[in-house]
């Protein structure tokens, strides 16, 4: 499996994720799935899995709705050593 995102993250978007992370209305977990979902959304512009590469934002997001754990688990690695090497001052799920 192999995830390729952006190496930007706008103003906008880190304040978006920091309130969907704190989970205002939300239950915490619903928070946290909800804010992985957003910086999946986000970063990710294209996903390959067991060769078939998926992209475009709708597409993307339909198949992390539709991964397996271990594939949701890949997922978040990805975006937490991600989120660590380029964007240090934001809290990865």
């Amino acid at each position: 499996m192999t995830l390729t995102m952006r190496c930007v993250l706008t103003a906008k978007t880190r304040r978006e994720y920091a309130q969907t992370l704190r989970g205002n209305a939300l239950s915490r977990e619903d928070a946290w799935q909800r804010a992985v979902e957003l910086l999946f959304e986000r970063l990710v512009v294209r996903w390959v899995v067991h060769e078939v590469e998926t992209d475009g934002q709708r597409e993307l997001l339909l198949r992390l709705r539709a991964a397996t754990p271990d594939e949701r688990r890949f997922v978040r690695d990805a975006l937490r050593a991600h989120c660590a090497e380029w964007f240090p001052d934001v809290e990865a799920p």
